[in-house]
This record gives structure tokens, sequence and C-alpha cells, in this order.
């Protein structure tokens, strides 16, 4: 599973979204998440992927939260 697919399988599974409907060019605006689930879901992602992730401006949508974490993970 890919970190896109990881995030999508998180945000479905804790916010019951539909995970098909989940694009990587989304916002979490777009989703319907507020400053808590995203810290949420930050602290999921860290748990999922072992990997240190700092709550920033310049995540704005979910390929930017890819981006970030596949960065870390090298």
């Amino acid at each position: 599973m890919n970190t896109f697919e990881t995030i999508a399988k998180l945000l479905s599974e804790t916010k019951d979204l539909d995970v098909n409907a989940i694009k990587p060019e989304m916002t979490f605006a777009d989703l319907g998440l507020d400053s808590l689930d995203v810290a949420e879901l930050v602290m999921n992602l860290e748990d999922e992927l072992h990997v240190a992730i700092e709550i920033s401006p310049a995540l704005k949508t979910i390929q930017d939260v890819v981006a970030y974490v596949d960065a870390q993970k090298k």
C-alpha cells in the first residue's frame, strides 16, 4: 500500500468517508476536516507509517501530505 492509499484508508476509517471519493488534490476543508481532525490524522499517520510529521500551513492537500511523508521515509 502506498502513502496515498494509507492516508485514504485512515480517513475513510476515522471520518466515515468513501475511500474511492478521496482524491490527492483534495484539501482538508474539501473533506470536512477541522484542525482537530487534521491533528488526529497526523498522529494516526505517524503511528501507521513510522514518520514524524510537523503540521504546517504548507500541507494543504492530501498530495502535500503524501509528498511530505514520502520525503521523510527516504
